[in-house]
């Protein structure tokens, strides 16, 4: 058969929505900050009031096995030490036992033992132990799935101000996850964990404002805040920035900028980032145009499921463009692309399906 040449599938507002998709309400997040700060002339005298049972020289001794501070990091030495001062009720250390057993740090991973520590951490109070508690609830980790018990959680943690449970908490509501779908109050919470400077937080405000989502559409207001979140290196409000920037929507049009946020969220992994690095380079705009990397970038981003890369990589081998022409290639990435539901592709391969054969 003859082959024809076949256009790439431009840059449109559908790749927006679907970064929207991905940015409102993705996966909780655990902070679980650790450490402190023992000067080495300090870790004689910790030693000797941990040794005599004082429970929180225990935990502070644990901390500095934790991070090296006056002593040689030691994940064992650290969890030992935790436990110490955790079966002694401590809550920090609880909570620090429980995070070490979640990470297989210094003792096994265990789930289970995990949430038996933050249980106990949480019930006296420590945030960050009721936001992990969340989380270990919502996804079924350690504990039987429930989702109310983890809004819960997440919402005690939330009233003490610890933004990342402020976050999780507009996760649920903006899923409909153990509470009624409700995105003005989703949004309230992002916007409360946003203004502690929460990046994750910031971008998902930023995406309600880019939708309309929860509050009135506003594409400026939306820009500033995916702004503050994409230079905290938050991929999927550097996405979605550079979409506002290419398409001029909520700040002015700049290809230059568009690419710049494209390739810092590619290069972090992106999928979708990843395709519109590939659109930049494919029609040179904000950079030279340039085949070879067009087709690096669909790959990467197809061999991540995304629909829309894997219907561009298939007419990149179909048209011999960045890669050598490869008509066979080309339909299993059709195909491919077609079963993840783009409509192109699957108007691609119809079109394939009824082309005389030589």
């Amino acid at each position: 058969m003859k082959h024809r040449t076949v256009t790439f599938v431009p840059v449109c507002a559908a790749i927006a929505a679907g970064i929207l998709f991905a940015a409102c309400g993705s996966t909780p997040e655990d902070p679980a900050p650790r450490g402190s700060a023992e000067t080495k002339t300090d870790i004689v005298s910790l030693r000797a009031a941990a040794e005599r049972g004082d429970a929180d020289a225990q935990y502070r001794l644990g901390e500095c096995y934790c991070i090296g501070d006056g002593v040689r990091q030691d994940v064992s030495e650290m969890a030992a030490w935790y436990r110490k001062a955790a079966e002694q009720g401590h809550a920090e250390a609880q909570y620090e036992l429980g995070l070490s057993y979640a990470r297989g740090e210094g003792v096994p991973q265990d789930n289970a033992e995990a949430v038996k520590w933050y249980d106990l951490a949480a019930a006296q109070g420590v945030a960050r132990a009721q936001n992990n508690l969340g989380v270990c609830f919502e996804y079924g980790e350690g504990v039987p799935q429930d989702a109310a018990e983890a809004v819960k959680w997440y919402r005690f943690a939330a009233g003490q101000q610890l933004d990342v449970a402020q976050r999780n908490l507009g996760h649920c509501y903006s899923r409909g996850i153990g509470v009624e779908k409700d995105f003005a109050e989703a949004v309230k919470w992002f916007r409360l964990a946003a203004a502690q400077g929460y990046a994750s937080a910031q971008s998902d405000l930023g995406a309600c404002y880019y939708s309309g989502q929860g509050v009135p559409e506003d594409k400026a207001e939306a820009v500033r805040w995916l702004r503050k979140a994409a230079e905290q290196d938050d991929e999927r409000a550097q996405s979605l920035l550079g979409m506002c920037c290419y398409m001029g929507e909520g700040t002015a049009q700049d290809y230059n900028e568009a690419f710049q946020w494209f390739r810092k969220a590619a290069e972090r992994g992106r999928a979708d980032a990843q395709f519109l690095l590939g659109m930049c380079y494919c029609k040179g705009e904000g950079t030279a145009q340039d085949y070879d990397k067009a087709f690096q970038w669909f790959r990467k981003a197809a061999e991540q499921g995304d629909a829309e890369a894997q219907f561009n990589l298939g007419i990149c081998y179909y048209n011999g463009r960045g890669v050598k022409k490869d008509t066979a290639e080309a339909v299993k990435w059709f195909r491919e692309a077609a079963k993840n539901g783009d409509a192109d592709a699957k108007k691609m391969l119809e079109v394939l399906d009824n082309a005389p054969q030589p």
